[in-house]
C-alpha cells in the first residue's frame, strides 16, 4: 500500500474515539499504518472492539479510559497512551459534547461551566500533558475538533457550545504560533451537521431545518470528515499548514 499520507509508524492519541468522528478517524489512522490510542470515557465496548480489530488486522492499537472533566485524568491518559505506543506524534483532540439545548434566558452558569469543561478545559489539559511527547517527536501534529457553531454562533439553545467551539478555533491559532518553533503544527477541523450520535437528542425539526440550509443537500457523514483529519495529521501533505480551521459542512458555511 502506498503511504500517501506518510502516517506509517506514527503514534496517535485520539480522544473521544468510542463513537462518531473520533471512532472513524482512529480507524482510518490505523488503516494508514499509524499506531493508535483510542480514548473513551463511557464507551468501553466500542473502543475496545475497535482496538481488538486493529490488532487482529496486524496494526497496533490500545483503548484507554479517562473522564476528561478531571484535570488529573488528562495527564494519566497521555502517559498511558505514550507508554503503550512508545511516544506520541499526533494528537487528535476530539472529545466534547454539546450538553442540553437551553436558551440563554433559561440557562445559567452551571451549564456554561459544564460545556466549557467538556469542550475547552479537557482540550487544554490533554494538549498540555502531550506537549513534551509531541516536542520530542519534532515533527508532530495536533488536530482539534471545532464546529460550524464556532463560526456562526450555533442554533437556538446551543450558544454555550458555539462559544466553546469559537474558543477552540482561536486557541488553535494561538497554539499554532507558540508551538511552531517546536516542530508542532496545530490545526482544527470544523464539521458541519454530521449524522452521528452527537445529534441523537437534537429535535427532528431542527435537523430538518439544518439539512435544508446545506447546499449539497444532505447531512454529513463521519466518512466525510476522515480525509480532512488525515490531511492535517499528515507530515507529508500538510507539512506547511498550521493555524488553519478546515470547514467540512457541505457548503452550509462559506467564510
Amino acid at each position: 500500500m502506498s503511504d500517501v499520507f506518510g502516517l506509517t509508524g506514527r503514534r496517535a492519541l485520539v480522544t473521544g474515539a468510542s463513537s462518531g468522528i473520533g471512532h472513524a478517524v482512529a480507524a482510518a489512522l490505523a488503516r494508514q499504518g499509524a499506531a493508535v490510542a483510542i480514548h473513551y470515557n463511557r464507551g468501553a465496548e466500542a473502543a475496545e472492539a475497535l482496538a481488538a480489530r486493529i490488532n487482529a488486522e496486524g496494526g497496533t492499537a490500545t483503548a484507554v479510559q479517562a473522564d476528561l472533566q478531571s484535570d488529573d485524568a488528562a495527564a494519566g491518559l497521555v502517559a498511558e497512551a505514550a507508554e503503550a505506543l512508545g511516544g506520541l506524534d499526533i494528537l487528535i483532540n476530539n472529545a466534547g459534547a454539546m450538553g442540553p439545548r437551553q436558551p440563554f434566558a433559561a440557562a445559567g452558569g452551571d451549564l456554561a461551566a459544564e460545556v466549557f469543561d467538556l469542550n475547552c478545559r479537557a482540550l487544554v489539559s490533554v494538549t498540555h500533558a502531550a506537549l513534551p511527547w509531541l516536542k520530542q517527536s519534532g515533527n508532530s501534529a495536533v488536530v482539534n475538533t471545532g464546529s460550524i457553531a464556532g463560526r456562526n454562533g450555533g442554533g437556538i439553545g446551543a450558544g454555550f457550545y458555539a462559544a466553546a467551539k469559537a474558543y477552540v478555533h482561536n486557541l488553535t491559532r494561538g497554539m499554532a504560533r507558540e508551538f511552531a518553533p517546536m516542530g508542532i503544527r496545530v490545526n482544527a477541523v470544523a464539521p458541519g451537521v454530521i449524522d452521528t450520535p452527537f445529534h441523537a437528542a437534537t429535535p427532528p425539526e431542527i435537523m430538518t431545518a439544518m439539512k435544508a440550509a446545506i447546499p449539497l443537500g444532505r447531512l454529513g457523514t463521519v466518512e466525510d470528515c476522515v480525509g480532512p483529519y488525515l490531511f492535517l495529521a499528515s507530515p507529508v501533505l500538510s507539512a506547511y499548514v498550521t493555524g488553519q480551521i478546515l470547514d467540512v459542512n457541505g457548503g452550509q458555511y462559506m467564510p
